[in-house]
């Protein structure tokens, strides 16, 4: 837990203010997970913060989402235009 706390906070994911008086606030929970190796062993434990969305509304808690995906295609092809023009 306190890794991953670290570097949500290394990486400025969120920041600390003060709640307004009629701030709803929306909790979240910390959900645990054990990794394996490919061979079955263990390798480690996991911890992730997840913020319970449901409680949020639009408008009121958030203006807009957005996440970025790209496909692993478009990385491939820019990894080989760029190798093929040196």
């Amino acid at each position: 837990m306190q890794a991953e706390f670290e570097a949500l906070v290394a990486n400025k994911t969120w920041e600390l203010v003060r709640t307004p008086p009629s701030a709803n606030i929306v909790s979240g929970k910390w959900v645990f997970r054990i990794k394996y190796k490919d061979e079955g062993s263990f390798d480690r434990y996991k911890a992730r913060w997840v913020v319970r969305r449901f409680a949020q509304q639009e408008g009121i808690d958030y203006g807009e989402t957005y996440c970025p995906v790209i496909k692993s295609t478009t990385v491939h092809t820019v990894l080989t235009l760029a190798s093929s023009r040196g």
